[in-house]
């Protein structure tokens, strides 16, 4: 299939598989005598497992990682999973910084008058920060 087709099956746009072969994640894609790219299942089932993993918050290093126990049928399942449970220490850290940032500006939204005057704590707040 050309790289619209593989596109479609796989919900990966074509900038992207384009950007994926160029960093290596996905193998370079057969040429036709014409010199489109060409794409078989296989290379469908890794852009749908790239596609997932994106989903899922995995960098593009961390699906490398995945990609390569996914390919290597002789890995154990706890090499996969700790990979995953690195990757929810990841997410719990971020959830936690998300959490404190609406916590505060939250904060400086509810100390914000909201009506004609000009002065603003929230912006009296980003510009002592900054």
């Amino acid at each position: 299939m050309n790289i619209g087709e593989a596109a479609k099956a796989s919900g990966v746009t074509a900038k992207m598989i384009r950007h994926y072969e160029s960093i290596g994640l996905l193998p370079a894609a057969r040429r036709s005598d014409a010199g489109y790219r060409m794409y078989g299942d296989q290379d469908v089932r890794v852009l749908q497992f790239i596609h997932r993993s994106r989903a899922l918050g995995f960098s593009l290093e961390q699906i490398a990682n995945l990609l390569a126990l996914w390919q290597d049928k002789a890995r154990a399942s706890a090499d996969v999973r700790r990979l995953a449970r690195q990757h929810i220490d990841e997410l719990d850290r971020k959830i936690a910084e998300l959490e404190s940032m609406k916590r505060t500006l939250a904060s400086l939204a509810d100390s914000c008058h909201g009506d004609g005057r000009s002065d603003c704590p929230i912006l009296d707040d980003l510009a002592a920060h900054g």
